[in-house]
């Protein structure tokens, strides 16, 4: 006979409804009396149907009602049989449609922001260096990327191409040429082709501001905060502030291009932690459309990083943040914190994921000389090189990548809840920290159980006071 016993969830409540985050599929499942009564029974140990049977038809419920909720439990793998279920482990399909690639076109930058992940731990730990490598991308490699991206993305209708750096204006001239080649190539191949690029602001003109809005660009600026924050790590060469230079700029890019939502790009520092106020100052005073937060990425050694004291004041001061974003979300209305955005998305999409990202799968970063990267962060490092635009990807090297980075392959992740939303955590963390783009990024597991669990919050509360909000998070995914 067969007996069952509590599957693997993480319960929570919103709005006077009780649900449970169901880890092995990473869905949402409200429950109902019945639900709960079942659940209750397998708490105190495990029972066999007939036991459950029998137990709840006592409190009044129909037995076919029970047999058919035990079913549907099961089926949702709330409840487990003796055995368990199969640990499946799917092999990635190669060579996986590419999505999005980013052209780094140019390493070089009029900043010298001091925890700029350019020149960190992981170029000089793999001796890697920017000697004899090109410093901005030409035009014809940055076409020939363009052709790379078309002709790898089979069965993708859109594809997205962005631009970074270094500083990305500084190359401003071969963003502007890629747009008009990429747009009409890609109209070749019946494909549609979306642009985004991300920008210190220091550089903005009237006239690259007039091509952003004309042309549809998706705007990031990189900024953190009022010119007191900003100020302490975002700095040039002399040691000079950047904030009184890029504050004019980016208030005149926000007021002439309305084509696309700009974004502003916080990275969060021992010294940068003010999470409100530089919220309140971003959305509020220079009116941006959105604003992200980032821990900034280094050594635990460095002055600037986040020890746990500091973690532990981010989440009290995103939970608040998310808290107003749930009473903006009651009322229909944006509110512009993106960081419980994102979460909320890939909630409501039942998002499981087997690696932390997109890198090196459906995402790939290209530097200025042509070779590939598993993302924008390790471009230039000749470590991470998985192949250059002229002679392909290096298929065996970038399987090896994958594999090292699967959820399956951290021991630590198997255990822990939010591992769906997690997988481990970002490829260059792991590196920075731990020298491994495979090891858990053990650091933040307590900070992202912590912000799971309220985003999980904020997401019930929506969910049973105003579900038709979450018709957002569907809007979003198509833009």
């Amino acid at each position: 006979m067969s007996t069952f016993r509590l599957g693997e969830f993480h319960p929570f409540s919103g709005g006077g409804q009780d649900y449970l985050y169901l880890v092995p599929s990473g869905a949402i499942f409200a429950l109902d009396p019945l639900s709960h009564s079942l659940l209750g029974q397998l708490k105190a140990g495990e029972r066999s149907q007939d036991e459950l049977i029998t137990n709840t038809t006592a409190q009044g419920f129909a037995a076919p009602e029970v047999e058919e909720t035990i079913k549907e439990l099961y089926q949702a793998h709330v409840i487990a049989n003796g055995n368990g279920f199969p640990a499946e482990v799917q092999a990635v399909p190669m060579p996986f449609p590419l999505q999005t690639l980013v052209l780094n076109v140019t390493n070089q930058c009029n900043l010298s922001c001091k925890y700029c992940y350019e020149f960190g731990e992981d170029r000089v730990a793999t001796a890697s260096t920017l000697d004899g490598k090109p410093k901005f991308m030409t035009e014809e490699t940055a076409c020939a990327a363009v052709d790379f991206l078309l002709a790898n993305s089979p069965g993708r209708r859109a594809v997205h191409l962005t631009f970074f750096g270094g500083e990305t204006l500084m190359n401003f001239k071969v963003v502007r040429a890629t747009i008009e080649y990429a747009r009409a190539q890609a109209h070749a191949a019946g494909k549609y082709i979306d642009f985004s690029l991300t920008t210190n602001a220091t550089l903005l003109t009237e006239p690259v501001i007039d091509y952003l809005a004309e042309n549809h660009v998706g705007v990031t600026i990189s900024i953190d905060g009022p010119q007191e924050m900003n100020d302490k790590l975002r700095v040039f060469s002399n040691g000079q502030g950047s904030y009184e230079i890029i504050a004019p700029k980016v208030k005149e890019l926000l007021a002439k291009h309305r084509t696309r939502p700009i974004g502003a790009r916080v990275t969060l520092t021992s010294q940068v932690v003010n999470v409100k106020a530089i919220y309140r100052h971003l959305k509020e005073e220079l009116g941006f459309h959105e604003v992200g937060f980032a821990p900034v990425t280094t050594s635990p050694v460095r002055l600037y990083a986040i020890g746990n004291d500091g973690l532990r004041t981010v989440l009290e001061q995103f939970t608040e943040l998310a808290q107003e974003y749930l009473a903006c979300a009651l009322r229909d209305e944006q509110h512009g914190f993106s960081n419980v955005s994102d979460t909320l998305q890939e909630l409501h999409a039942g998002v499981n994921k087997s690696h932390p990202c997109g890198a090196g799968l459906g995402l790939l970063g290209v530097a200025p000389s042509g070779d590939i990267a598993p993302c924008h962060r390790f471009v230039d490092s000749d470590t991470h090189k998985l192949g250059n635009l002229a002679t392909g990807i290096d298929r065996t090297t970038q399987v090896d990548f994958l594999e090292r980075g699967h959820i399956q392959r951290k021991p630590e992740c198997h255990t822990c809840w939010a591992r769906p939303v997690c997988s481990g955590g970002c490829y260059h963390e792991a590196h920075v920290r731990y020298g491994d783009t495979g090891h858990a990024n053990l650091h933040y597991c307590d900070w992202i159980r912590g912000w799971t669990d309220v985003c999980l919050q904020i997401y019930g509360e929506i969910a049973a006071r105003n579900p038709k909000f979450l018709a957002h998070f569907e809007e979003r995914k198509a833009i």
